[in-house]
């Protein structure tokens, strides 16, 4: 097992290349800062999209997942700049640039985006509070599991703030547009079983079990899979399902279906003709391009 640690995260990846990513500020339950938000961006980016990597799951040290923003830093606790007045085309025009990227830029956006574009399966093992961001971030992620100590607060209006960190995407997805609007309306804490009764929770675990359960799921997803296969898949379910007609969706799984007949898809079909377990050479890394660029 490999092991490296960032000022807020530690990051295991085990011999089946399932990244154990843990949030790691206990002291502060695992609060939300713009150093973890660089990191975590970072991460996501960069060190977990080598080919070592197949499967990311995501947990808290301590008795905390992410209590929310850290808001006792000074000046905007959020660290936008407040001299700025954007209006909405401006920032559409130029929003990574500054000083509309580092100043404008919801920081758990920038988050949430690069968890969404990691072509592997990311697993949320929520196993305490995970309030505002620290519920919000999940939401990229592709599966939920939460101990049966998780509260989970999606809280923004007793905070007079808006739901973030794209949230408003993947949320009514996830649930269902009423039961989203009734959650950020209420602005209450959820427990884990109200969290699973609302669907936004795979399965709910005692303390001690989440964590092996989230581990043994996300192996279960990259023993003998083709990770090309599973990253085309994730790009083509979250992409697709949002399209307007099918035909644009048959588009992509045309291109599909031909790279990976071409490739991983050979060896898949030899596997199962010869009553063998397949050995996949594709590369996560190397997908090929199935959707226009817009």
């Amino acid at each position: 097992m490999s092991q490296t640690s960032h000022d807020t995260l530690d990051i295991a990846v085990d011999g089946d290349g399932v990244a154990t990513l843990t949030l790691d500020r206990p002291e502060a339950l695992n609060a939300f800062d713009l150093t973890m938000a660089r990191e975590l961006e970072s991460v996501f980016r960069t060190e977990l999209t080598g080919d070592d990597v197949r499967a990311v799951v995501v947990t808290g040290a301590g008795r905390a997942f992410c209590a929310g923003m850290d808001l006792s830093a000074e000046g905007n606790v959020f660290g936008l700049d407040e001299s700025v007045r954007p209006s909405p085309e401006e920032f559409r025009a130029a929003y990574d640039e500054a000083p509309y990227d580092a100043g404008v830029r919801d920081t758990g956006g920038k988050v949430t985006l690069a968890i969404h574009a990691l072509p592997k399966p990311v697993i949320a093992a929520i196993n305490g509070p995970a309030v505002g961001i620290g519920a919000t971030m999940t939401l990229a992620m592709d599966l939920r599991l939460a101990s049966t100590k998780a509260k989970i607060g999606f809280v923004f209006g007793r905070l007079g703030i808006v739901p973030e960190a794209a949230s408003s995407w993947f949320l009514p997805r996830i649930v269902g547009i009423q039961q989203a609007l009734e959650w950020v309306y209420a602005a209450d804490v959820l427990t884990a079983e109200q969290a699973l009764e609302g669907r936004l929770l795979r399965s709910v675990h005692e303390p001690d079990d989440l964590l092996p359960a989230a581990l043994e799921l996300a192996r279960s997803f990259v023993r003998d899979r083709s990770p090309v296969a599973l990253g085309l898949a994730k790009q083509m379910l979250y992409r697709n399902s949002a399209l307007a007609h099918p035909l644009e969706a048959h588009l992509s799984d045309s291109l599909a279906m031909y790279w990976t007949s071409l490739g991983d898809g050979k060896e898949g079909v030899a596997a199962f003709r010869e009553k063998r377990t397949p050995q996949f050479e594709g590369k996560a890394s190397a997908l090929p391009r199935i959707h226009p660029v817009v």
